[in-house]
């Protein structure tokens, strides 16, 4: 018979001490649910069954109100996660003022959203309706989370902003950290496999495609040979209009001048001027004609 007492002992956490001041952690499921009812107010056209003007409003009042209540449970518990003090009364003041601006921010929210939309529309032939993009795009899901989380990373919210990325990365793939920049009429086309740094730079109007990576050339490290942890600038910057195509990998603390192309499947450590084009060296031979 399996000893339980012994078993218990030796499953102790032994490496992730808890700081935490309560006793519940962020909700990955309460999370979701977050992100589901923000789609349905910054989508709301799209959400929405009613005829009337009453009836929009009361169907945005409602999940407005489900969003506050989530963000004040959930910034809670993300700031609880890892503070020592025991007063948790402040913490839950600090919950409710981030969770108001991040209600505030709602319209912006929505208006760069919408901007994505537009932009895979105009950037893929073969999107039927700019509902078909909300609904079934990847980059849109990737861009809901990152752009919620990234407004949460920038008025100091703890934890909450990568679980909210990474369940993004989860769904679709793309991996695109709170922490990163990334302008207006962003479109990530197909998706699967892209990789954007924290401290990478993304001007308006790119556009990347699969398996792409704005990544770092290196770490600095310690004498020990761990890594030093800071927000030392790392990964590229795009400038506007630049487009990198499948399978490019970019890295290091790089500039890509506006309208540049990266071709597929390249490998660019240095800054690339603006418009110029970096493409894959072709050294296929051409075979005989078969007899």
């Amino acid at each position: 018979m399996v000893d339980i007492e012994g078993l218990s002992s030796q499953l102790a956490p032994k490496d992730i001490p808890r700081t935490r001041c309560s006793g519940e952690s962020p909700s990955r499921r309460r999370l979701k649910d977050l992100v589901r009812q923000v789609r349905m107010v910054v989508f709301a056209s799209l959400y929405w069954n009613g005829t009337s003007q009453e009836s929009l409003h009361d169907f945005l009042s409602l999940r407005i109100e489900k969003i506050s209540q989530i963000l004040r449970e959930q910034l809670y518990r993300g700031i609880c996660f890892s503070c020592t003090n025991q007063a948790q009364g402040n913490c839950q003041d600090i919950a409710y003022r981030w969770s108001d601006q991040i209600l505030e921010n709602l319209h912006a929210l929505q208006d760069m959203l919408e901007k994505d939309v537009e932009a895979a529309y105009r950037g893929d032939p073969a999107a039927i309706s700019r509902g078909e993009i909300v609904y079934a795009y990847p980059s849109i899901e990737a861009m809901l989370h990152y752009r919620l989380a990234h407004a949460m990373y920038r008025i100091g919210v703890p934890f909450i902003p990568r679980i909210l990325t990474e369940l993004a990365h989860s769904s679709t793939g793309i991996d695109i950290h709170p922490a990163a920049t990334i302008g207006e009429y962003f479109f990530i086309d197909h998706g699967t496999g892209v990789v954007i740094g924290s401290t990478a730079n993304i001007g308006n109007h790119c556009r990347i495609y699969q398996g792409v990576t704005l990544g770092a050339a290196s770490f600095k490290t310690a004498e020990d040979g761990s890594i030093i942890r800071n927000n030392v600038k790392r990964h590229p910057t795009l400038e506007d209009r630049v487009v990198v195509y499948a399978e490019a990998t970019i890295l290091g603390d790089i500039v890509i001048g506006e309208g540049a192309v990266i071709g597929g499947n390249v490998w660019v450590t240095k800054p690339v001027e603006s418009g110029g084009k970096v493409l894959q060296q072709n050294y296929a031979t051409q075979l005989p004609p078969q007899k």
